[in-house]
């Protein structure tokens, strides 16, 4: 199914996706996914990023040591954007891709422009009751109908007022999560073949090589500098991903 200019395509990918996460602690199935969409397709890229997003997301997720506490506070949110991803993926055998593809984009873009405008939201302990499971419930369809993880649920987070390690770590717990949740949504609606496993597997090894750079790079480069281009980058290929999906679908 893929020649040796897509494997390369995906290596040098998963690379620069690394490197990101490296750099700001996040990134890597956002980047990978806008740069793999653009490339390979919605379905092909969404299966490519489970490997390497399940293991850097993991080693976030335990690290910290405020696992119990974080899932106290966020279960509710937790279940939802979990159970919700099968339901999200369904449409992904049902809606025309190029629809699906334009939805990412739109999502890179939000996610895009409330980072660059430092836009913070704050929820009340009352508001935090109900809009967790609503908050999770969204997040788990788009993430079923776009593998992107982090609309609406990274802002929820933040705006429950997480201090900045456990914010890090739960973050690390909710794509963890979404990361499974996505392998059996995909594996159910028989989009997640062998070959598709594999190369997710093989993807592994240049995230790691990535994120090791980027831990490096991260002493010698303003972080503040590198989200600004970061998010700036998003935002161009999430446009980019909504003209070519609204032109393919013309």
């Amino acid at each position: 199914m893929f020649d040796a200019f897509t494997v390369l395509i995906v290596a040098g990918t998963f690379l620069i996706a690394g490197a990101v996460k490296g750099v700001i602690g996040l990134g890597l199935p956002t980047f990978s996914l806008a740069i793999l969409t653009v490339a390979i397709g919605l379905p092909e890229a969404m299966s490519l990023l489970l490997v390497p997003s399940f293991v850097t997301n993991l080693w976030q997720a335990v690290v910290g040591g405020h696992g119990r506490a974080i899932l106290r506070r966020i279960w509710p949110f937790l279940i939802m954007a979990t159970a919700m991803v099968w339901l999200g993926a369904n449409a992904l055998t049902r809606v025309d891709p190029p629809l699906l593809s334009a939805l990412l984009g739109v999502l890179l873009v939000v996610y895009a422009a409330v980072s660059l405008a430092g836009r913070r939201f704050a929820l009340t302990a009352r508001q935090e009751v109900w809009v967790g499971p609503l908050a999770g419930s969204v997040n788990g369809l788009l993430t079923g109908m776009t593998g992107s993880f982090v609309v609406p649920g990274v802002m929820y987070l933040q705006a429950i007022g997480l201090p900045r390690d456990m914010l890090i770590q739960a973050m690390g717990v909710l794509f963890t999560a979404s990361t499974l949740a996505l392998a059996v949504a995909l594996q159910g609606n028989s989009l997640l073949t062998v070959e598709l496993g594999a190369l997710s597997a093989a993807a592994l090894l240049p995230a790691i090589v990535g994120m090791a750079a980027g831990q490096r790079i991260r002493k010698a480069l303003p972080e503040q500098l590198f989200r600004r281009v970061f998010f700036v980058s998003l935002l161009i290929l999430g446009a980019y991903i909504i003209a070519s999906a609204l032109r393919g679908g013309s």
